[in-house]
């Protein structure tokens, strides 16, 4: 890059082969086109030594590193595969289960319905169930009490039955002694 449009200006700075330039305007009597460079300086460049697209050598470059990424696109892309197919088979199972679930829902909404249809018939159910539980605990209170009458009149009986066998052996206790007294007495005369 030169200060002037000659070559007996001064070289401001060698510009590398493929540098980026910004054309501010070309002269075609000297052959000579006034570009600005990426940092700002401005002087001029023989036009025959500009390009329109990048060099070879830059072109070349960029393939490779294009070529580079191609290369790595496979395993990207089959990593990407496989976290889609996971995430494919994570979201089947959960639309299976929410699906399962769904399913119960309607059964229990079936059944309230269907229970809530019935709320009469339960409720009347119900009333003759608490009458039947009623008259059942009224029968286990008379039961109870005929069993307390039954057993006071057991326990009355043998009174009466151990009282007369207690007055049975007082009795016999007071009148065998007199018995055996009276054959001892008789025996006694009668061995005499």
């Amino acid at each position: 890059m030169r200060s002037g449009e000659s070559a007996t200006h001064k070289i401001l700075r060698m510009l590398p082969s493929g540098a980026p330039l910004e054309v501010l305007s070309r002269n075609s009597e000297t052959g000579y086109t006034r570009v600005r460079s990426r940092d700002g300086k401005v002087g001029y460049v023989l036009t025959r030594q500009l390009m329109e697209q990048p060099s070879a050598r830059e072109r070349l470059e960029q393939a490779q590193l294009r070529l580079e990424e191609l290369q790595q696109e496979p395993g990207r892309l089959s990593g990407q595969l496989s976290a889609l197919q996971d995430e494919y088979q994570a979201l089947t199972t959960a639309h299976e289960v929410l699906l399962k679930e769904q399913q119960q829902r309607e059964q229990e909404l079936i059944n309230i319905q269907r229970t809530a249809s019935n709320a009469i018939q339960i409720s009347n159910e119900r009333n003759q169930l608490r009458q039947q539980v009623v008259t059942l605990t009224h029968q286990v209170e008379e039961l109870k009490q005929e069993n307390r009458e039954l057993s006071n009149d057991s326990a009355q009986h043998w009174f009466l039955i151990g009282g007369g066998v207690v007055t049975g052996g007082i009795l016999l206790g007071m009148i065998l002694p007199g018995l055996a007294m009276r054959r001892r007495r008789k025996s006694t005369w009668n061995s005499l």
